[in-house]
């Protein structure tokens, strides 16, 4: 056969044109070898005294590059393979695959020896025979490069090409770093050699080959053969046929020529070229070669799944915290860069603590209940008690960058630091930890106030100071209840079921607000969503510093748990892809509170949910014990409830993260809502998701204490001309009495929400009341 026939005719499946074929001289086929040689280490290093003696630029090139060659260290290590790290749920269900290079590296068992013998026959036939350097392909490729007048052939072993791909990994994503490490300069091959033939002295053939096939790349984001399987076949590398080998080892010289998906006529003739050197080589048959080759390409390509995007429905948000854990926690690295690499470099097989069936219950819930198009949306959190376990993280917008979809990647669950936003006022949500600091310092929870309808805010103790009033009169002085009838004195069971706020600001009055701020940072609660510290103010008491569901869900957790708080916890276990385990993060727990206290909260919480209480109409199907409270802001901007039994705490919001939509006259799924409460609004969807949620737990009750009511009073007292308003000095809420608020049907708001700092008045304005 002549040169001119064995080029190939263009194809238009082909991004490759042939040149045209020119005379050469023999000069002109000395000069192409002596350029080959500046290319190659061989020809500079090895063979300048051998094929060339007499070409004088040539020899004395060699002489340094020997020189330089002698000087190389020969320390050569390859770094760990970025691989893909998988994130499991707690049944060990995949939540999400993610990598900065999609990669799982195998042992030679674990590939296909078809594989393996493709990419040597194809890459380096006579792999096996030399050593770092093959002495008959240079003077191959020497004289088929000058036959056809350009570089056609190269004779670089696939040790040689290991250590350049090598060299390419450690440059990692830098882009200038990766185009010096493929550089083609004399020194760039006089290293690589060097390095191969370290490896050649200190390796196997069977592991270089391994080794190879781990990091090279095979086209759209897939390293190494495993990945390379999965994306074009949906199988594993060990599964691969003899076709489908074949293409795959064909993809290595140029994955973006011979890409299936582009170029499918251009891979199905390297492919057959790949079976035509096996069959040269003696390791299949013609028979064989003629079924594969008859094959179509057969593809079963599956797209580059990467990033908490990729989640399954519902669980982005929990993968972009897990996320976040690893880069933060000092558990994986001293530095932020350790923990980064970490990530980065993946490997990892990643068991977290999220539930499938109750991430289930709460998606389900804040998805029918509020409609992802509504001005409004939902978050809901669910804790494990006694443990910090995360058992779900839900929330009504999806996870995504599509704004036209009402996706977003902001985490309304977290505080900003993991992915989160500023939060959200929690309003009467924050009035237990009040009455928790009170009952640590001494209170009794019989603790009577006068608790009048309004009131200046009164000068109240701070950690380092004193809190003044200096609005009194003014509006933003006064601290008003929600109903113009709750008029005390009250007594901390009647007042937590009403969400009486002059009840709450009288009892931080004589605690003082150093001892508000303290117990909520025992609960968790060790500063506002975005960072930024709690302030010492009167309205601290009454929920209005923002915070995030996962914080307020793990607070009442503390309250089921007898005062144990756990900080939260994602993840149980982490292991590397060849099963060595990756230290994780302790359990953080301590008693913020004793046990009898967390017994006075879980009995007056248990009172919010039964007769007379906010959150009187919410139950659970199966009508277990639950405790909770509810919580609305000013202008029904945010409203919560945080529930929980004995086993499970949960915490759900519903508002407008970014235009603070007054819930007024609002549609939210598909159902018309005068004004929103925290019984009303987020209520529901607590009630709907922990119905689910609990029904593959033991029922658990708290253990509760004996409060005694306060005795009965004039039920004309304190209402202007005698009206009677049994609500207003009753010890006990009166029900199903007109004009009072036991039992009306209507609930109540949580609390002010208005802004102040530690020098000027922080009163709310139109307080709302629970």
């Amino acid at each position: 056969m002549s040169p001119k026939s064995r080029i190939p005719a263009p194809d238009p499946g082909d991004t490759w044109v042939p040149r045209p074929r020119r005379r050469e001289t023999p000069l002109g086929i000395l000069g192409h070898a002596a350029k080959f040689l500046g290319a190659s280490v061989l020809g500079g290093v090895l063979l300048a005294g051998l094929i060339l003696p007499g070409a004088g630029a040539v020899g004395l090139g060699a002489k340094s590059g020997a020189e330089g060659f002698e000087n190389i260290p020969d320390d050569f290590k390859a770094p760990p393979l970025t691989q893909a790290t998988q994130i499991f749920d707690a049944k060990g269900g995949l939540i999400a695959k993610v990598y900065e290079r999609d990669r799982t590296v195998l042992t030679a068992d674990q590939m296909s020896p078809l594989i393996r013998q493709a990419q040597v026959d194809i890459e380096d036939a006579r792999f096996y025979e030399h050593g770092a350097v093959d002495l008959k392909g240079v003077l191959r490729a020497i004289t088929k490069n000058a036959e056809s007048g350009a570089t056609v052939q190269g004779a670089s072993t696939l040790t040689q090409q290991y250590v350049k791909n090598v060299n390419v990994e450690k440059a990692g994503d830098d882009p200038e770093a990766v185009r010096e490490a493929q550089r083609k300069t004399l020194g760039r091959k006089i290293q690589e050699l060097r390095y191969a033939i370290k490896l050649e002295e200190d390796l196997t053939k069977e592991q270089i080959l391994t080794n190879y096939l781990n990091i090279t790349f095979y086209g759209h984001q897939a390293y190494g053969i495993q990945a390379a399987a999965q994306r074009y076949f949906s199988k594993d590398a060990k599964d691969l046929t003899l076709p489908e080998a074949a293409m795959l080892a064909g993809l290595v010289q140029n994955p973006s020529q011979y890409d299936p998906k582009l170029h499918p006529v251009a891979a199905q003739k390297r492919r057959d070229t790949v079976i035509d050197k096996m069959v040269e080589n003696k390791h299949i048959t013609a028979d064989q070669a003629k079924e594969a080759k008859a094959a179509p390409l057969g593809l079963s390509y599956k797209d580059p799944q990467n990033g908490c995007i990729t989640a399954r429905a519902g669980t982005g948000f929990f993968c972009d915290y897990v996320r976040h854990v690893v880069k933060q926690d000092p558990a994986f690295g001293k530095s932020a860069a350790e923990r980064t690499k970490l990530w980065n470099t993946g490997g990892l097989n990643i068991y977290t603590t999220l539930d499938p069936d109750k991430q289930a219950a709460a998606q389900n819930a804040v998805s029918t209940q509020v409609y992802v198009t509504d001005p409004v949306s939902a978050a809901m959190t669910m804790v494990a008690p006694g443990s910090g376990n995360i058992l779900a993280m839900a929330q009504t917008r999806p996870y995504g960058l599509a704004k036209e979809k009402n996706e977003t990647v902001v985490n309304y669950n977290v505080d900003a630091a993991m992915g989160g936003g500023i939060g959200f006022q929690p309003g009467s949500n924050f009035k237990p930890i009040v009455a928790a600091a009170a009952l640590e310092a001494g209170l009794s929870p019989t603790q009577r106030y006068d608790s009048p309808n309004r009131m200046d805010w009164p000068t109240m103790k701070t950690c380092d100071g004193t809190w003044k009033n200096l609005s009194k009169g003014k509006k933003e002085g006064v601290i008003p209840n929600e109903s113009a009838g709750e008029v005390g004195p009250y007594e901390l069971k009647q007042a937590m079921a009403l969400s009486v706020n002059t009840y709450f600001v009288q009892m931080e009055q004589e605690i003082g607000l150093c001892a508000v701020k303290q117990m909520a940072e025992k609960l968790g609660v060790a500063g506002k969503a975005d960072g930024s510290p709690l302030q010492q103010v009167p309205a601290l008491g009454l929920g209005t510093q923002e915070v995030s569901p996962l914080t307020m869900a793990n607070v009442y957790a503390t309250f089921a748990a007898r005062g144990t708080y756990c900080a939260p916890v994602a993840i149980s276990r982490i292991s590397t892809v060849d099963g060595k385990d990756v230290p994780v993060p302790p359990a953080r727990c301590s008693q913020a509170m004793s046990e009898d206290t967390a017994d006075v909260i879980n009995t007056v919480l248990l009172g919010v949910t039964e007769k007379g209480g906010t959150a009187r109409d919410l139950h659970l199907d199966d009508n277990r014990q639950i405790a909770g409270k509810t919580g609305t802001t000013d202008e029904k901007k945010s409203a919560w409830f945080t529930g929980y039994t004995g086993n499970l705490a949960g915490s759900v919001w519903l508002g407008s993260p970014g235009t603070k939509v007054p819930m007024r006259n609002i549609r939210i799924g598909g159902h018309y809502q005068a004004e929103v409460f925290g019984a009303t609004g987020p209520g529901p969807i607590w009630q709907q998701a922990m119905s689910d949620a609990v029904r593959s737990l033991p029922e658990q009750d708290f253990t509760t204490v004996y409060i005694p009511d306060p005795p009965k009073r004039d039920p004309n007292c304190g209402t202007p001309g005698g009206s009677p308003t049994p609500t207003a000095c009753t010890g006990a809420p009166a029900t199903g009495t007109p004009g009072s608020n036991g039992n009306t049907g209507k609930p109540r708001g949580t609390g002010p929400t208005g802004r102040s700092g530690p020098a000027t008045p922080a009163t709310p304005a139109d307080p709302e009341g629970q």
